[in-house]
């Protein structure tokens, strides 16, 4: 497993009830209470953007529409090569975005209290 998947993982599993669950083949996603909230990948991740800015992640470059769901809001992050080169804080928070996008409103509560 490489070191970029494994913290992603870290990332995700540190949110109330997330599970990790391996669907069409050998894919890890995230979810919570059985509904995804990240695709992590090799070399990207593919979360739910806030609306208000999935605009301006979209116009860095950095980020392009998620294939089959980008219609729902979701966009796909390159995540650099080497680790030490990612934004992690940015990428934690761009999961925990998307998971309060996702969860219920009682379990996003206990993330966020905006």
């Amino acid at each position: 497993m490489s070191a970029r998947l494994e913290r992603l993982r870290r990332t995700a599993l540190a949110l109330p009830e997330t599970t990790e669950e391996l669907t069409w083949g050998d894919d890890v996603n995230f979810r919570v209470r059985n509904k995804i909230f990240v695709f992590p990948g090799e070399d990207q991740m593919t979360i739910k953007a806030d609306p208000g800015e999935r605009d301006a992640l979209l116009a860095t470059g950095r980020f392009h529409v998620a294939a089959y769901v980008g219609r729902f809001g979701w966009v796909t992050m390159d995540v650099p090569k080497r680790p030490t080169k990612a934004d992690w804080e940015e990428i934690g928070e761009l999961i925990t975005t998307s998971y309060c996008l996702i969860a219920p409103k009682k379990l996003a509560k206990q993330v966020r209290s905006d």
